[in-house]
């Protein structure tokens, strides 16, 4: 699968779960719901995974962890806010240079219509 097609298929799935929880809970809920829709969907997902932060050729142990990796290509950075801001759009690009990934979502659910909360973040290494 291209990364066009997981892309709208993870985008399928998080838009399932949007009609079936609606906005107003917290990021973990809808982490935990689209990690459910996903694997459903066939996908190997892999959740709160710890990725070591390295500085100056040292590993500093676990910097960070990515909210979801599917397929071992696509990290989601799941968002329950008022709305979107840059920091998070730098966050997600950072967690993706940092886990040498080329391309994530960043999906906000808190929103009426989940599309206007969705961004697609591409790595340029």
């Amino acid at each position: 699968m291209d990364q066009d097609e997981l892309s709208g298929d993870v985008l399928g799935a998080a838009i399932e779960v949007h009609r079936l929880l609606g906005p107003g809970l917290l990021e973990s809920a809808y982490e935990l719901a689209l990690e459910r829709e996903l694997v459903l969907r066939g996908h190997t997902v892999e959740r709160q995974k710890p990725v070591p932060l390295e500085y100056k050729g040292v590993t500093l142990g676990d910097g960070f962890r990515l909210d979801l990796l599917i397929d071992d290509c696509l990290l989601v950075e799941v968002k329950a806010v008022d709305h979107l801001l840059p920091i998070h759009e730098a966050q997600l690009l950072t967690y993706l240079r940092l886990a040498a990934k080329r391309f994530g979502l960043l999906v906000n659910f808190n929103e009426k219509i989940l599309k206007t909360g969705i961004r697609r973040i591409v790595n340029g290494y």
